[in-house]
């Protein structure tokens, strides 16, 4: 299949997820079990979509592989690897925010060439893939998306998240205070992928969060740069993943903010880590 092609699939079954997940909605949300520590939570309802997703998956592509957050990884051997996020913003869905999502991404030798976040309460639909010539276009409901003008570092809105473990969130909220003056506001939304949309269509001006796993913005972080942002992996002052995300055009002048305001481990040479 083309990355158009896998794209179809990947909204498909998204779409298929979303409807469990409102269904769960609609009966009520409790804890299923936790993971990381007591506020990294799981649901029923993040089962049964990545369980439905995975099913749809193997009755359409039984040669793939799937990389799920709630489930083990199954290998394959047609070279595509499915990323699945089966509800992204857990922690909003159990408290009834409307702001989280199904994603879903393929992976072709270890490059993210096709994507869809759908809001799980608003039906929005975001998708990205890469084109035969190596470009890439984002839309959302169909229609084309791109990042927010050029804007001083001053006036730019920037989305975040925090770690569920209390050690590296006290470091988030050290360098937090350092950024916060420097920018116009920050805001704390509870969704990676849909913050990373949010980016790609100009609601937010930068992204930046520590503790992602690929799940978390394997789909979203196509969708923004395709959109004409810029992504990076660099590793976290809590010694963990930190995505740094922003428009290409100001990118550069985002990173030196968030190096200087303490986001990053700077004690090796080369803090950045595999990843986009």
């Amino acid at each position: 299949m083309s990355p158009q092609e896998l794209r179809e699939v990947a909204l498909d079954v998204a779409r298929a997820a979303v409807v469990v997940v409102r269904e769960h909605a609609e009966r009520g949300v409790g804890v299923a079990a936790t993971k990381s520590s007591d506020v990294d939570v799981v649901t029923e309802a993040d089962r049964a979509s990545e369980a439905l997703v995975r099913r749809l998956l193997a009755e359409r592509r039984p040669d793939d592989a799937v990389l799920g957050e709630e489930g083990d990884d199954v290998p394959g051997t047609s070279g595509v690897r499915w990323i699945v996020d089966p509800i992204d913003g857990t922690v909003n869905f159990l408290y009834g925010i409307p702001e989280y999502a199904v994603s879903v991404a393929a992976e072709v030798a270890g490059e993210v060439v096709a994507g869809v976040v759908v809001n799980a309460v608003t039906g929005t639909e975001y998708g990205a893939h890469v084109a035969a010539d190596g470009t890439a276009s984002a839309t959302r409901d169909g229609a084309p998306i791109t990042v927010a003008a050029p804007t001083p570092l001053a006036r730019r809105l920037v989305g975040t998240g925090f770690s569920y473990e209390s050690r590296r969130r006290a470091l988030q909220a050290e360098a937090l205070v350092q950024l916060l003056p420097r920018v116009r506001d920050i805001r704390r939304m509870g969704s990676c992928a849909l913050d990373l949309c949010h980016l790609a269509e100009g609601s937010l001006d930068a992204y930046v969060e520590e503790g992602v796993h690929l799940w978390d913005h394997a789909a979203g972080g196509l969708v923004a740069r395709a959109a004409g942002a810029r992504t990076e992996l660099l590793r976290g002052v809590g010694g963990s993943p930190l995505l740094l995300a922003a428009p290409a055009h100001g990118f550069a002048e985002f990173r030196d903010a968030v190096l200087a305001a303490g986001y990053a481990d700077t004690r090796t040479d080369d803090p950045a880590l595999d990843g986009e």
